[in-house]
């Protein structure tokens, strides 16, 4: 099997080593990631700077753009043929809800759309994961348990593991995804001139009562596996769009 592994984090975080080491059991891994960390980047291409391509090892290479900069080079300059599976991650911090509109890590997997392949966007629900063996070992069983059974093999899957030990594990969750709360205002701060300055912030909490969501799922220390479409078109609106225009 050949793997496409990528992040958001950058080439050196702590998510994407563990997972390179233990998916060199499955095959032949390219690394392609961020050389600094990209978080919110989303699909975000590089398109008004020159992106520059660092071997840091063996099939281990940087680039100084996004993480959709990172798969782009991998699928046009720097692997000789399409890989088999394309994952993402392991992010440190959840991809929730509305995140994936925001997060790198998925932007990253949605580089799979161009090719028939799976993809996977795994992230740990913690910035600071303690029990980052936990995803690993959950990717790893997808792969020698799942993969190959796909009802679709050009799925995307947004995968979010509890940071919790593995025998903690209450299982595993096909949901849909949530919504969080709409941001409250951020307080003004100012530099050291005294000009203003502002911070997004942390994500807002989720809304409440979202049963078979993937907030309700972690919730209950499950694994939530989310089936991402690669088209927004709202096909539902179509017809009466139709009597609109």
């Amino acid at each position: 099997m050949k793997i496409l592994l990528t992040n958001d984090d950058g080439y050196s975080s702590n998510g994407i080593t563990k997972l390179d080491e233990m998916l060199a059991e499955f095959g032949e891994v390219t690394v392609v990631a961020p050389e600094n960390n990209h978080s919110g980047a989303s699909s975000s291409l590089t398109l008004k700077n020159p992106l520059r391509i660092r071997k840091f090892k063996d099939k281990g290479f940087y680039v100084n753009g996004t993480p959709a900069d990172c798969v782009f080079m991998a699928l046009t300059r720097i692997l000789e043929s399409p890989p088999d599976i394309l994952i993402s991650g392991i992010n440190h911090g959840a991809n929730l809800g509305d995140d994936v509109l925001y997060s790198g890590t998925v932007g990253a997997a949605m580089g799979a759309r161009f090719y028939s392949l799976p993809s996977l966007a795994v992230s740990i629900t913690n910035l600071k994961p303690n029990y980052l063996s936990t995803a690993v070992e959950v990717v790893r069983e997808i792969i020698e348990k799942k993969l190959d059974d796909l009802p679709n093999q050009s799925s995307i899957l947004n995968i979010n593991v509890p940071d919790i030990p593995i025998e903690e594990l209450q299982g595993y969750s096909l949901t849909r995804l949530g919504r969080r709360k709409m941001p409250e205002n951020a307080r003004i701060n100012t530099d050291a001139y005294g000009n203003e300055i502002h911070w997004v912030g942390p994500p807002p909490n989720p809304v409440l009562g979202q049963e078979g969501t993937d907030f309700d799922a972690i919730s209950k220390n499950k694994v939530s596996i989310t089936p991402l479409a690669k088209d927004f078109t709202d096909f539902r609106s179509m017809e009466k769009f139709k009597d609109w225009l």
